[in-house]
This record gives C-alpha cells, structure tokens and sequence, in this order.
C-alpha cells in the first residue's frame, strides 16, 4: 500500500471534514478549532483559507454551488462569489455549550450532521438529518462526540459513531428513516473518527490517537490500518477522478509540547492512493 504525502502543512488544531468536489477539482475542508475554512486545489496545488464566524465542523457542497456549513449554533450558506456566510437555521439553542461536528450528505441530497459538548465531557450530543423542507429533525441523542455518519453502497445501512465510546454504530436506513441500533465495531487502536466508505462498502474511519485509517468489512471484522506519520488522523475522502486517493485531514489538538515535537507534521493535510475507489460526493439539494 502507497505512504501517505503531506501536501499542506498548515499545522490545523483540529483539522477535520475533508470533502471531494468533483466540479471544482478540489478538496474543501475546515480547522474547527481554528475557526478555518480551507481550499486545496488538487491539480495546481493552490491553497485558500478563509475565516468562520465560529467553530465549524463541516462545510459540503450543495447543488447551487454554494457550501452548507456546521457553524457552532447553526446552519450557515456560505457563498463563493462573496465569501459570506449566512445563516439558514439555528440549531441547539437551547444547548449553548454544544457544537457542531462530523456532516454527510446522503444520495438523496439530504445533510446528515451531529453536535457535541464542547468540552467533551458530557453526553449532550445530537445526531440530525435536515432537508430545506423537512428542517432539523431529531434522529439519536445522548452521544458524547458524534461522528458521521455515512451510508453503505447500497444505501440500506448507516454507520455513525460515538468517539467517547470507540464504538461504531449501525442502523438500518430506508427513506432517511433508520432502525435496529446496534454495535458494528469497537476500535482497538485511538479512537474513531471521521467516517467514509468505498464502493466495496468497506468502512473507513480515522483514528485520533490511533495513527492512521482503521478498515472494516461489511460485517465488521478489521481488515487493517493506514499507517499514518501523525497520531490524529480525523477523517478521509475519496477524491480524484477515479475516486481513489484518499484526502486525510489531522490534528495536533490535546498533544503536549513534547509530543508535538515528535510529530511536526501534525495538523496538516495529507493524500495517499488506494486500490479501491470511494463512491461520488452528493450534493445537498436546496
């Protein structure tokens, strides 16, 4: 298997949400810790940065060209034409010390996003499905950092995890409904982060503290690890035109000035090729 390549060495906090955009050819990603939103342009190597209005955990595409975007209390459009970021609809305000984490969007165009307590400590997370004619609706509750989710190749499994609990969860899915919760995997190795899925329907999750990508079959059994330079690695993407390199964002957050030292790379962006592709990146419908 291929090494990964560090490609940006922007020392993110909490690098986080790496998203394929197949129009622009470029990966959109943000530092929620850093109140960053960030540009890789994959064939020239050009980088963009702009600052959020708060800590946001997500920022993917949506059919009109535009970014939805997780910031801490809400849904927020952010437009490319004039870098502004707008409000769309406020969620949790009656959780103040939550923020948004991890987001996907579903083949049918819906965002899938969940929250956190800031502090990670209490269990005051949130996992939602919105559509613009839906709203928020509420899908799990009770978790402590939330992340994902994303759904199987064939749409009838979603996978979401609660990082406290280095658990991976499963759920039947059907039309944005899900069912049946139950306990897919247990990391051994950090904890599990970000989600994705190739088209095989092998689970990819990243792991902080772990060093590097976890892979789960289908029906759960470990097929192995990405071996990663830095300890956090917080998610991955499949990106390119064939959907086989892996975009990997990272973080130095909680380390030491001790451990930093050990891994300077920490916090950047990095890409490495895999045998079997990802599946194409949806596009919110509005």
């Amino acid at each position: 298997m291929a090494k990964p390549e560090l490609i940006w060495d922007l020392k993110a906090e909490l690098g986080e949400g790496p998203v394929w955009s197949a129009r622009e050819r470029c990966i959109w990603f943000v530092d929620i810790k850093g109140r960053k939103l960030h540009r890789y342009g994959v064939d020239d190597g050009a980088k963009s940065s702009w600052d959020t209005p708060d800590q946001t955990g997500f920022a993917l595409p949506a059919e009109d060209g535009s970014l939805i975007c997780g910031v801490r209390g809400g849904l927020h459009r952010f437009d490319l034409h004039d870098d502004r970021f707008s409000l769309i609809e406020a969620v949790e305000p009656d959780r103040p010390q939550n923020r948004l984490n991890d987001g996907y969007v579903a083949p049918d165009g819906s965002l899938w996003f969940g929250s956190m307590d800031d502090s990670e400590t209490a269990r005051t997370g949130a996992l939602y499905r919105w559509t613009p004619d839906t709203g928020l609706v509420l899908k799990g509750d009770g978790y402590g950092v939330t992340n994902g989710p994303v759904l199987s190749p064939d749409s009838k499994t979603l996978y979401h995890h609660d990082t406290l609990e280095k658990t991976v969860e499963a759920f039947d899915h059907e039309a944005g409904a899900i069912s049946n919760r139950r306990v897919f995997a247990v990391m051994d190795e950090g904890y599990c982060d970000g989600p994705s899925m190739d088209s095989a329907g092998v689970l990819h999750a990243g792991l902080f503290g772990g060093w590097g990508v976890a892979r789960y079959a289908p029906d759960g059994a470990k097929l192995g690890k990405i071996d990663f330079p830095v300890a956090a690695v917080t998610k991955a993407a499949f990106g390119d035109d064939d959907l086989r390199t892996l975009y990997c964002t990272t973080a130095w957050l909680h380390q030491t000035p001790e451990s930093r030292a050990k891994q300077p790379l920490a916090g950047g962006l990095f890409r490495v090729r895999v045998e079997v592709p990802g599946q194409p990146q949806s596009l919110i419908k509005l």
